[in-house]
């Protein structure tokens, strides 16, 4: 299969792509390069891979890409709250009207997959788990145009979408704002964090398991598409206390203090359901402990934070 991965040198996509080649695809990685890391260099010597640096808001060479495909994976964003805030004019082109492009211009026999997130949820409620079904209440611009644009892809019946829950773990494309890659980080370095409003709930999923939800969902495609999955660790529905309490196992000199003043910026508080995609045989295969010890293994090679959507 022709696969077309916009965003492929991302936090997800690096991991992604290596994993389509080694299934014998042909990978187009069409990515901007916005935070000049240098991920795929490993693959570079892949026969399959083609690797264009390129803007998805270029709609004359989104759209001539696009036709030589049989799927897209639409992974290019600007990723989390804090960077859409600070640019609102570009989150919107690149979150939004590049995947109405994509969405526009498709033909029906072409696959796609789209990446949205469980953060859509916003606040949930106290003990009751957020299903597909759950009302989408946005806290931020990055996840009311995920919101907005996969209302879009599914009204369409031509896609399928993920609702991911906050990902982690050490990738080519590495990211240190990520809630428990941050965490860990500060466990290595610091010894220490302060905790705002630590009862904050939030679901984890490793990122080989967000790279492998969409080989899952290629292979399934004709029964997934048109409904969107929450894709999680369902073991993980955890508050922030509870996290740090997991980074504590591995790291025992790790000190967390509760801050009875402030507030966290980051509002979101859920716990979250992933029976539907459970129930079409996908599975996670990397544990929350497991995946903190490969991060811990990662920061003795990772030593300045530069690593960032920010």
């Amino acid at each position: 299969m022709k696969i077309l991965v916009t965003g492929g040198a991302g936090y997800i996509g690096s991991v992604l792509a290596p994993l389509l080649l080694a299934e014998g695809h042909e990978v187009t990685v069409y990515d901007s390069f916005m935070y000049n890391q240098t991920p795929l260099l490993d693959v570079c010597w892949h026969p399959q891979l083609t690797v264009l640096r390129a803007d998805v808001r270029d709609q004359d060479r989104l759209g001539g890409e696009l036709k030589k495909a049989d799927a897209v994976l639409a992974l290019a964003c600007l990723t989390g709250a804090p960077l859409c805030a600070k640019d609102p004019e570009t989150a919107k082109a690149v979150n939004l009207e590049a995947v109405r492009f994509l969405l526009r211009c498709k033909s029906k026999s072409q696959k796609m997959v789209f990446p949205c997130t469980n953060s859509g949820y916003g606040v949930g409620q106290a003990g009751i788990h957020c299903d597909e079904d759950t009302p989408m209440r946005p806290l931020s611009l990055y996840g009311r145009l995920k919101v907005e644009i996969e209302k879009e892809l599914l009204d369409s019946g031509e896609c399928a979408t993920f609702r991911f829950a906050t990902v982690f773990g050490v990738s080519p494309r590495m990211r240190l704002d990520l809630l428990v890659n941050d965490f860990t980080y500060r466990a290595v370095n610091d010894k220490a964090v302060v905790l705002f409003e630590p009862h904050f709930k939030r679901n984890y999923l490793h990122v080989r398991d967000a790279a492998r939800a969409f080989m899952h969902a290629l292979t399934n495609y004709d029964r997934m598409k048109g409904r969107p999955y929450n894709v999680g660790l369902s073991e993980a529905n955890l508050s922030k206390l509870e996290l740090c309490e997991a980074i504590q196992k591995e790291i025992p000199d790790f000190h967390f203090v509760i801050s009875e003043i402030g507030k966290d910026p980051d509002q979101r508080n859920y716990i979250v359901s992933n029976a539907r995609i459970e129930a079409t045989g996908y599975r996670t295969v990397v544990g929350l402990q497991a995946g903190l010890r490969e991060l811990i293994k990662g920061y003795q090679i990772l030593k300045r934070n530069q690593y960032a959507n920010v």
